[in-house]
């Protein structure tokens, strides 16, 4: 769920490229140092993952994982996305230079809203509800990307007003399929090591 270099203008992608630095840098300064071979794990996978990808005239659309990548990392899921875009536009030419900034709001602003859903709200509840938090975490990260990628596409102009529209319709389903895959990842670790997803004690 990338935007390619020269679709939107440039006050836009240096807009969000300097707010995509700013959150990064305020992310980085509360991540734990203990918790850094995770983020590069995490890191590592998303990386892998997002690669596959089915191109839509101006983006694309691939198994997206910031939902995860929220849940696990909390935070520090903004810095981490970031990095591994930087790697696939630098090495793969997936997404773009100019917009890493704006590729990088797209998927880690959601992954924040994931790791607000599943890590900093009420921990309360059981496995049951864990797992409808859970879901809701990951597809709702997964929808806000699209919405996202849909609202930048329109200040590019009309002419990708219909490439905006399948960018939503697309991502329903992968929103859905996400959301399945985050509670059956969540239901595993919370058997075996549930202090991945900050629930020492759950």
């Amino acid at each position: 769920m990338h935007i390619s270099d020269g679709v939107l203008s440039g006050s836009v992608c240096f807009a969000s490229a300097a707010a995509a630095v700013a959150i990064a840098s305020a992310s980085l300064g509360k991540t734990d140092s203990a918790e850094i071979p995770k983020v590069a794990v995490m890191t590592a996978a998303f990386f892998v993952a997002s690669l596959i990808h089915v191109k839509i005239g101006p983006t694309s659309s691939h198994l997206v994982l910031n939902g995860l990548m929220g849940a696990v990392l909390g935070i520090s899921a903004f810095p981490a996305i970031l990095a591994a875009l930087i790697f696939q536009a630098i090495m793969f030419q997936h997404g773009g230079i100019t917009t890493l900034g704006v590729n990088g709001i797209i998927m880690g602003i959601p992954a924040l809203v994931s790791a607000f859903i599943f890590r900093f709200a009420n921990r309360g509840g059981n496995r049951a509800v864990m797992g409808m938090r859970a879901f809701f975490a990951g597809s709702a990260a997964v929808a806000l990307s699209a919405l996202l990628v849909a609202l930048y596409l329109l200040t590019a102009g009309e002419g990708f007003y219909n490439t905006a529209k399948i960018v939503l319709y697309m991502n329903i389903p992968v929103a859905v399929i996400e959301g399945i895959a985050l509670v059956m990842i969540v239901s595993f670790l919370l058997k075996v090591k549930p202090e991945i997803l900050g629930l020492k004690n759950y």
